[in-house]
């Protein structure tokens, strides 16, 4: 029998804002634990919230790029659970009311990912395990932190169809300036609600969801297990339990943290100390005219102005890192297809050598640019260029300054190439024989002699053009 893996995702998007959801404390990764921390949102008695209004335009901004409705009066409420990262025992979060509604995301095969809600909400703090000591710590830090929680209808059928929704998601969340979406650090976490049914059914299967995955090669890995160990509970008559699972990435495998709550267990109520939130059509025009351009609309000019590839757009437009650097560079070389093959091929390459991501790229945009400059202008060839950039990508050194204190620039003295040139055909007189005598290739074994001893440093059409004058 064929089955169907029916999937959503719930995916937790930390915002860009400099201050807390409801409190002023900053937002910065990292710090030494519990010093991002003030008595509102380490959850002190008697403390109360004031709503952070870059949560809301972040919020709006989001759901239009996301082709959503905005809800015109927003309220906050309370769901309870205890955990022991949750200092008052609830969670502010938007249950009868949230922000956004009825949105979509398009893949490439043109099915269109329903997204059902985005709701503001706060970040729990975070349990530090000290298996030294035998005991878990609690860090505040995070506790408070402003997310936006973007529910999926269970659309996806498999791991691709997942990552590449949770890819665009991304895309469109950095390109807004929503978030930075730093996986590594936690920016964005997916929530997979994963359920298995025969093929051919409409009647949905018992769901299971796995918790807070922060890596696509982990939500594929994921959802692979965890259909397989569905479809074998059902091929064996074993009972399936709805419940949250932990995935653990190193065993390659999940197991039951809890059965899994549903609203009524959460004991939603409207929080008494939040007003309600009326968003004006005034607000929602404003967010509507300050969105930037988005992947698929970049993607599309990308091809249709500049004449790059679709596969070349694909893969710059996908992170607005290498948006703005592709950018940057075709803005100070002139060449838009140069600038893209750069990228696509240099680039990528030291991003992968490096083990770097592009959010993390630490060199002055402008030097690509600079370094095809110089190429342009035959102050030094490609094969220098790449080692120049090279030199650019992990020490940030200044391209000019660097060819000029390394000796790099091509030869510009035609007296003294040619001279080189000479020495060349005076210790290579077979070669010389072999090429007057009407052997071809041994014009290209002549040239490889020249440049080496002009230790790549003469432009190579000149050499060229000088051998086969001297040659006769």
């Amino acid at each position: 029998m064929k089955y169907e893996t029916v999937i959503g995702l719930e995916v937790h998007c930390e915002l860009s804002t400099k201050s807390k959801i409801f409190c002023g404390c900053t937002t910065k990764f990292g710090g030494a634990p519990n010093t991002h921390v003030c008595p509102g949102c380490a959850g002190f008695p008697g403390t109360l919230p004031v709503l952070n209004k870059s949560v809301v335009e972040y919020a709006i901004r989001a759901g239009l790029a996301l082709n959503c409705e905005i809800t015109r009066v927003n309220s906050f409420d309370r769901k309870h659970y205890f955990y022991p990262d949750l200092p008052g025992a609830y969670q502010v979060t938007q249950f009868f009311h949230p922000v956004c509604t009825n949105g979509w995301v398009e893949l490439a095969s043109g099915k269109r990912v329903a997204i059902k809600q985005i709701h503001m909400e706060e970040d729990a703090s975070k349990l530090v395990h000290d298996d030294w000591e035998d005991a878990s710590l609690v860090d505040h830090n995070r506790g408070s932190m402003p997310l936006l929680e973007i529910v999926s209808q269970p659309d996806m059928r498999s791991a691709e169809e997942a990552i590449e929704y949770l890819e665009k998601l991304k895309a469109i969340l950095e390109y807004t300036g929503v978030s930075d979406c730093k996986m590594q650090e936690g920016s964005i976490r997916a929530d997979i609600n994963i359920s298995v049914r025969p093929a051919g059914e409409t009647k949905l299967g018992v769901r299971t969801e796995m918790k807070n995955i922060n890596s696509l090669r982990s939500i594929a890995r994921a959802v692979a297990f965890e259909t397989a160990r569905h479809i074998e509970a059902i091929q064996e008559g074993l009972p399936l339990v709805q419940e949250t699972r932990r995935w653990d990435d190193e065993a390659g495998e999940s197991y039951a943290m809890r059965e899994k709550e549903n609203a009524a267990d959460y004991r939603y109520f409207p929080d008494p100390n939040l007003p309600p939130v009326v968003i004006s059509e005034e607000k929602i025009e404003r967010a509507r005219a300050s969105l930037p351009e988005l992947p698929e609309a970049k993607k599309r000019r990308y091809i249709d102005q500049l004449g790059l590839p679709e596969y070349d757009t694909g893969i710059i437009t996908a992170s607005i890192h290498l948006v703005r650097l592709f950018e940057r560079t075709a803005d100070l070389c002139g060449d838009p297809k140069e600038a893209a093959n750069w990228i696509l091929g240099e680039v990528l390459r030291l991003l992968q050598q490096t083990q770097t991501l592009p959010e993390d790229m630490a060199f002055d945009f402008d030097s690509l640019g600079r370094v095809i400059a110089l190429v342009q202008k035959n102050v030094i060839n490609r094969g220098t260029a790449k080692k120049v950039f090279a030199e650019v990508f992990t020490d940030n050194v200044d391209p000019e300054a660097y060819v000029r204190e390394n000796n790099l620039a091509l030869m510009t003295d035609n007296t003294a190439i040619r001279a080189t040139i000479g020495q060349v055909l005076a210790a290579n007189g077979k070669s010389v024989a072999e090429y007057r005598g009407g052997k071809a290739q041994a014009l290209q074994y002549l040239i490889g002699q020249s440049m080496r001893a002009l230790k790549g440093q003469a432009p190579a059409q000149e050499v060229t053009a000088i051998l086969k004058e001297l040659l006769g």
